[in-house]
């Protein structure tokens, strides 16, 4: 499943997980179970970055398991023109900013994405 994050830092941001659960990237998916769930990823980044300008796409696996034993994958998409020293982990801290957007604004992009997810 993929869903749009609640408070992101860039438009776009978004995560995906198995709906079964699974609490370790490592020992807890199969081969096969772990490149179906990249080739998720692949596909939802694909559609976010033509519907969201973005200079680059960040995957990442981030969790705990003290805190958030699910496993998912974070795909942010960083606008282009962001300057070099707010990239990468600060791009992605929401201390440094989280984005505004009403509950139209998540729809509207939620159904952009997934009319190009459908193409």
């Amino acid at each position: 499943m993929a869903f749009l994050n609640r408070y992101p830092t860039p438009r776009g941001y978004a995560l995906v997980a198995p709906r079964r659960h699974v609490a370790d990237v490592v020992r807890g998916p199969t081969s096969a179970q772990y490149l179906a769930l990249q080739a998720v990823v692949h596909t939802v980044a694909v559609a976010i970055n033509h519907v969201v300008p973005t200079e680059r796409t960040y995957i990442l696996s981030l969790g705990s398991m003290q805190g958030n034993s699910h496993i998912h994958r974070h795909v942010a998409p960083l606008p282009p023109g962001t300057p070099y020293g707010q990239q990468q982990y600060h791009a992605l801290r929401s201390e440094n900013g989280v984005i505004a957007q009403t509950p139209d604004d998540v729809a509207t992009l939620g159904a952009a994405i997934r009319a190009a997810l459908a193409d």
